[in-house]
């Protein structure tokens, strides 16, 4: 968070002027760990659609195998209820 020392004050970094000062007393700010300011009005470098992705956690695959089982075996149950209901 930028920290105005004159004013005594937390600055957002969107209000701190392109140039780094105060807007209200015009004094340079302590930038603390704000980023540098990007020029957003350049696109951004491409990027190569061969990347390789890092492989998916196994523990990630292990919640989508226990969400199915969960879900198929509420499945069942709901067919079950309407054979139930629709049979006797």
């Amino acid at each position: 968070m930028p920290w105005c020392t004159e004013c005594d004050r937390f600055l957002s970094p969107p209000s701190v002027a392109a140039d780094g000062t105060c807007p209200t007393c015009g004094r340079t700010v302590d930038p603390g760990r704000a980023r540098v300011a990007t020029d957003h009005s350049t696109p951004p470098p491409a990027v190569a659609d061969d990347e390789e992705l890092p492989p998916i956690p196994w523990h990630l695959k292990a919640l989508a195998a226990a969400v199915a089982l969960y879900l198929g075996f509420r499945a069942w149950q709901g067919v079950e209820w309407v054979a139930q209901r629709l049979g006797g």
